[in-house]
């Protein structure tokens, strides 16, 4: 009896922990998607390549992280 009262407090928690694992999701895909291009921008200066290439392969695996 006690199970069907918590029911209702049940399915709005497990509804809470998706929005919010699919929130995570699309934050790190759009933060990816940030660092790869501010990663490609630095890396069209000789001395920016320095900072771009690591925050282009930051930004990779923060996507490819979001997704698998």
């Amino acid at each position: 009896m006690l199970q069907l009262f918590l029911l209702p407090f049940r399915l709005i928690w497990g509804l809470i922990a998706f929005l919010f694992g699919l929130m995570g999701a699309l934050l790190s895909i759009g933060l990816g998607l940030v660092l790869l291009i501010v990663g490609a921008l630095l890396t069209m200066t000789i001395i920016g390549a320095v900072l771009g290439i690591p925050l282009i392969l930051l930004g990779l695996g923060l996507v490819l992280f979001a997704f698998f």
